[in-house]
């Protein structure tokens, strides 16, 4: 029986651009793993549990078979999303988020709720219980409180 080769772990995040130069930011090295929009999209669908490659190209509509494959390598590369073989014959995976992207949870409502905010056509993040839409705040939990838009102005990162 033939063993399925997958790659393993990369030492350090694979840029889109191997020309540019490392990131200078968090941001920038958030984005140099995750930043486009079709991954962003591929690990929302994988936020609702692992699937298939079928049934993450019918979840995210208009990507390319190709363009899906190679984000699923990438995101697979950046230790972001897991794919576990379910078939030798023909290989086939199945693609689950890892811990380290269930983590971009968090991120992906905050910025579905930026993009609400600005869209005739979505609709804000609301409370369950009442309905009421939601508000993201900075908390710190040495001091138990949220941070203020002045405050916050003032972060930094260590």
């Amino acid at each position: 029986m033939r063993k399925l080769l997958l790659p393993g772990p990369l030492s350090r995040p694979m840029p889109y651009d191997r020309a540019m130069p490392p990131a200078q930011t968090p941001l920038a090295a958030a984005l140099e793993r995750v930043g486009d929009r079709w991954s962003l999209l591929l690990i929302e669908a994988l936020l609702e549990g692992p699937r298939r490659f079928g049934e993450l190209s019918e979840a995210v509509t208009g990507i390319a078979p190709n363009i899906l494959a190679e984000r699923l390598r990438r995101l697979e590369g950046e230790r972001v999303v897991r794919a576990v073989p379910y078939s030798e014959r023909p290989p086939r995976f199945t693609y689950a988020l890892t811990d380290e992207g269930l983590e971009l949870a968090g991120v992906l409502r905050l910025l579905a709720d930026w993009g609400s905010r600005g869209s005739a056509h979505a609709e804000p993040m609301r409370h369950g219980l009442c309905g009421t839409p939601l508000e993201a705040r900075l908390w710190c939990p040495t001091c138990a409180r949220s941070l203020d838009e002045p405050e916050a102005d003032g972060l930094r990162f260590v």
